[in-house]
């Protein structure tokens, strides 16, 4: 199925929903409680799932069905977002020289936080977890504004950006190093030197996380992979950011991110693999039956 959304994360949400469906079905229910949660904000701030946690909810166990291919995903890194806002001084454009372009000043302040990108990706060749995924840590710029007519030099650029936070890395720590890149930009530059850019934290704040193997609800959840797909339950690493970091470093709750698979996530021809969706339903379904046990209808 083709479409913007089908593969992260609509076809998770529908394998979740019909796990419960299938369990129906079957004749049984859940011998506990199963909250099934559909949150927003996953994308960019994760205070969807923070506030059913706020609010009360809590659970011996979290399942997550990002659409991870089957895999159960072992670690992630953490992301901040944020916005560069930068001043110009305009002037027609053919004196250019006698003014400011703001939106070739952040061109510079880019530059700057690809340089500080790969130098923490340098980093990540040693990391416990990180060593074999290449450049783990990624820098976008992914929105740009900035300007008010063609013929003037722009008197204004915002960027908005997103940057990866190796797992391990304190986001104090990590917000500290996009200013100072910034600020080695500016240095560069006689007009910012003295007209610094603007930092703005506007969005994701999320901690990098790893899931410690061992958990009983993960012996649970390998039982049922391998039930249903007849191999073990693979693991991956991953350069994105999940909710399982609220419940399991935030509340203490196990939290496990596995689902199902497909191809594209925010492109253009995002595909989800129907074939797979029903196969890891039915994995999921076995574990909740597993996990929380069940009774006849």
């Amino acid at each position: 199925m083709y479409g913007r959304g089908a593969y992260d994360m609509k076809q998770g949400v529908s394998a979740m929903v019909f796990a419960m469906d299938a369990l129906r079905a079957a004749g049984v229910r859940p011998a506990a409680d199963v909250y099934v949660e559909t949150v927003t904000e996953e994308e960019c701030t994760g205070n969807g799932a923070l506030s059913t946690l706020a609010r009360g909810y809590r659970a011996d166990a979290c399942l997550i069905p990002e659409p991870t291919g089957h895999t159960i995903t072992r670690a992630h890194v953490g992301v901040i977002w944020f916005r560069l806002r930068l001043r110009g001084v305009p002037v027609h454009v053919m004196m250019a020289q006698a003014g400011t372009n703001a939106i070739m000043s952040a061109f510079a302040v880019i530059q700057e936080l690809q340089v500080l990108t790969a130098e923490i990706n340098k980093t990540a060749k040693s990391h416990p977890l990180f060593a074999d995924i290449q450049d783990p840590v990624k820098f976008n710029p992914g929105v740009i504004r900035g300007g008010d007519w063609g013929s003037s030099t722009p008197a204004w650029c915002e960027v908005d950006c997103r940057i990866g936070v190796l797992e391990g890395t304190d986001l104090a720590v990590a917000r500290q190093q996009v200013l100072d890149a910034v600020a080695r930009a500016a240095t560069k530059d006689g007009f910012l030197a003295n007209n610094p850019p603007e930092v703005i934290w506007n969005g994701f704040q999320a901690d990098g996380y790893h899931l410690e193997p061992g958990s009983d609800a993960e012996a649970v959840l390998a039982a049922a992979h391998q039930q249903v797909y007849g191999g073990a339950l693979p693991a991956r690493v991953a350069t994105g950011v999940n909710d399982t970091r609220f419940y399991a470093l935030y509340y203490g709750i196990t939290a496990l991110c596995y689902g199902p698979s497909g191809e594209g996530a925010h492109a253009f021809d995002e595909r989800a693999l129907l074939s797979d969706l029903k196969t890891n339903t039915v994995a999921i379904a076995s574990f909740i039956a597993d996990w929380c046990g069940v009774v006849p209808i």
